[in-house]
């Protein structure tokens, strides 16, 4: 593997890493926000969560996208 395929896969790897981090902190919060909060912060929490969950489906696409698509000059 070349040095820009090596940054690529190091990108997408850290991508994915904050993918799933978002991930699951939007599904804690979306969670607390449905069973244990109430009133104006749980309608916070819900609202977090959700951009939370769209932000990490976002970084997903967007690292296999790039992997998908790359140009290596082939």
């Amino acid at each position: 593997m070349t040095d820009t395929g090596q940054d690529r896969a190091a990108v997408r790897r850290r991508r994915l890493w904050w993918a799933g981090l978002l991930a699951v902190v939007g599904l804690a919060l979306l969670l607390i926000g449905l069973i244990v909060a109430s009133g104006t912060l749980a309608w916070v929490e819900v609202a977090l969560a959700l951009v939370l969950l769209v932000a990490s489906y976002a970084l997903q696409r967007a690292a296999r996208r790039e992997t998908l698509y790359r140009h290596d000059g082939r």
